[in-house]
């Protein structure tokens, strides 16, 4: 699902670009019913490469869900952009409470086990194609004077506001899946149920959206600098939390700071993308933003087993301090060179 999620975003965007963003969205949403079905079919079958295929065709899916945040900050203005980005990405606490559920309930519903659950996967994905068939997301004017293509991706990307909003959210994303998918292998480890395992993982991705109904404020009032330097302090609240020690409310309290830590530095680095291209440069910039981003994630998540035997749980989290000093670091020297370019206007 992550290599069909990280192969589709730059064909996505570029779809989009030319069909705009219903008629783009819409066929994501094609993709989600083909990969649901698919995969209930080889559930049927018993065939482990048809699933693979369904499940990949739902990874390209997601990819096409991840420019909804980005389709919402080019209908607000620049004072309501952060929250609007925000709000969007509050819809994950309805994916935290409904998923499971409906997961579970298609689970038994079908011989064999999951075929249901497949199946409801492909209704919901015709559930959201009749919702989008309403949406309008108007074509962003180009400025008089402005190059109809744009700037070369090369030069997009070497701006240090956009490489800085590209590590910050790679980081928080790498982090939150490695810790993620190694967190449920580490609980079974340590003699846990597989319920109480997926408590902890409900519990984490609740984490993860509930505060995006006030992250967007929180940017607005405290600036998106500050905002992705508190999720770092948050990744190393979790990792503090991951040496307490083995039992349920370790990791439950480690996987809630990691949750929140990941919406601050993802929303916030959304953000500051924003503020990094024009018009007529938006889906080059966020393409790639977004297939680095899930590139990251994808190597985090296939490395997580092994990682996890080699280190242990605890020594895994505390490998990733220096990666969280590089992120700092980043933040601090762009808000610092912001105030020094501030300072220079004025004079």
């Amino acid at each position: 699902m992550f290599l069909g999620t990280a192969t589709m975003m730059f064909p996505a965007s570029m779809w989009m670009a030319r069909v705009g963003r219903r008629i783009g969205f819409i066929s994501g949403t094609a993709l989600g019913m083909a990969g649901g079905l698919v995969a209930a079919y080889g559930v049927h079958e018993s065939s482990l490469a048809l699933l693979a295929g369904g499940t990949y065709l739902v990874g390209c899916y997601q990819a096409f869900a991840q420019f909804y945040r980005f389709a919402a900050s080019e209908v607000a203005d620049d004072a309501f952009r952060p929250r609007a980005i925000s709000l969007v990405m509050a819809g994950g606490v309805v994916a935290a409470l409904a998923g499971p559920m409906l997961a579970r309930l298609g689970g038994p519903l079908m011989s064999p086990e999951y075929l249901g659950s497949f199946l409801i996967l492909a209704v919901v994905s015709m559930v959201a194609a009749g919702v989008l068939i309403n949406l309008r997301v108007p074509t962003t004017p180009i400025p008089a004077g402005a190059s109809a293509t744009g700037r070369p991706w090369q030069q997009i990307v070497a701006q240090p506001s956009y490489l800085v909003a590209l590590f910050g959210a790679a980081t928080g994303y790498g982090i939150m899946i490695l810790a993620m998918t190694a967190t449920p292998i580490a609980m079974v480890h340590h003699h846990h149920e597989l319920g109480t395992a997926a408590t902890v993982i409900q519990l984490h991705v609740l984490g993860m959206f509930l505060p995006s109904f006030f992250t967007g404020s929180l940017i607005a009032r405290f600036g998106v600098l500050r905002i992705m330097l508190t999720g770092v302090v948050l990744f190393i609240g979790h990792i503090l939390a991951t040496l307490t020690g083995t039992g349920f409310s370790s990791f439950a309290s480690a996987l809630v700071l990691l949750g929140v830590g990941w919406n601050f530095m993802y929303i916030g680095g959304t953000t500051l993308l924003t503020t990094t291209y024009a018009a007529a440069e938006k889906s080059r910039a966020q393409a790639i933003n977004d297939m680095t981003i899930f590139a990251v994630g994808l190597t985090c998540s296939f490395s997580a087993g092994a990682l996890l035997e080699s280190l242990g749980w605890q020594t895994l989290n505390l490998a990733l301090i220096p990666w969280l000093v590089l992120a700092a670091g980043a933040l601090l020297w762009l808000s610092a060179r912001n105030r020094s370019a501030a300072v220079g206007e004025v004079a």
